[in-house]
């Protein structure tokens, strides 16, 4: 019974990834910077009247509160995007170089310690 349990939540929890995934694919945040900037300014537009909406079907009333706008970014999607991208492989060509002076180094400390 908890093999039963456990298989029953993983495939719950992978239903629930592929939906996150495919809602982020059809919104188009999985594409370009363009494409992304794009969903964000839907998304931005969209938000106001879904939470209105949402607040009339549960009964509240939002008389007196103002909601706070929506806040504005003012960054490239792209540009964060190729920044990071250059960054990793940055990171990725100096990786062996960097791994071959953290081995020298550990064989030196472990000789140290033997002595």
């Amino acid at each position: 019974t908890v093999a039963a349990f456990d298989s029953f939540r993983f495939v719950i929890k992978g239903s629930l990834a592929g939906a996150a995934v495919y809602v982020a694919y059809d919104q188009g945040l999985l594409g370009s910077g363009t494409q992304g900037a794009e969903a964000l300014k839907k998304a931005q537009a969209a938000l106001p009247p879904a939470i209105q909406e949402w607040t009339s079907y549960v009964g509240w009333e939002v008389r007196t509160v103002q909601l706070p706008p929506t806040p504005k970014f003012d960054f490239s999607l792209s540009d964060s995007w190729n920044k990071g991208v250059q960054t990793v492989m940055s990171a990725l060509s100096v990786a062996p170089t960097r791994a071959c002076e953290y081995t020298l180094e550990g064989w030196k400390y472990v000789k140290d310690l033997v002595k």
